[in-house]
């Protein structure tokens, strides 16, 4: 099996073992929702850069090395924080020309895999639970792996 990766712009966070991307342009408040989402009991995957490595039909969500567990917090500085690896299971892209109400999610193509996506409306105060429940209503199953009693 082929494994590919690559590192793409923006930051993730692990939500009960799914990664959850969160994506747009600088200055959208991707950091913001991170450390939100971090504040909520998320685990920080990477800030600023992911990369995004396809194993079978999963994309997995990793630190690069470079910059792994740092995250930028506006008006303090650089923090360290524990990080964690995680399948992709939605793609949030903050824009303010998200639409109020979605029937479905949009898919994005990620290392030649199909992730489920939601254009997301950035920065109100309930960010971090709306972010929460498109991971629950939109995003993959999450994938467990049963462990042989034996």
């Amino acid at each position: 099996m082929t494994k590919t990766s690559s590192v793409i712009q923006g930051s993730a966070v692990a939500i009960c073992g799914r990664a959850l991307l969160i994506l747009g342009p600088p200055g959208a408040g991707k950091t913001s929702l991170a450390l939100a989402l971090i504040d909520r009991g998320a685990t920080l995957i990477g800030d600023d850069g992911i990369t995004l490595a396809r194993t079978g039909n999963r994309v997995i969500a990793a630190p690069p090395p470079n910059i792994a567990g740092l995250l930028e917090v506006r008006n303090v500085g650089i923090i360290k924080l524990p990080t964690t690896s995680a399948p992709v299971a939605l793609a949030l892209q903050l824009s303010r020309d998200a639409p109020r109400h979605v029937e479905a999610a949009k898919t994005l193509m990620l290392e030649g895999a199909g992730v489920p996506s939601l254009a997301f409306f950035p920065g109100d105060a309930i960010q971090a639970l709306r972010a929460e429940w498109a991971l629950q209503v939109h995003g993959l199953a999450a994938i467990c792996q049963v462990m042989d009693p034996s």
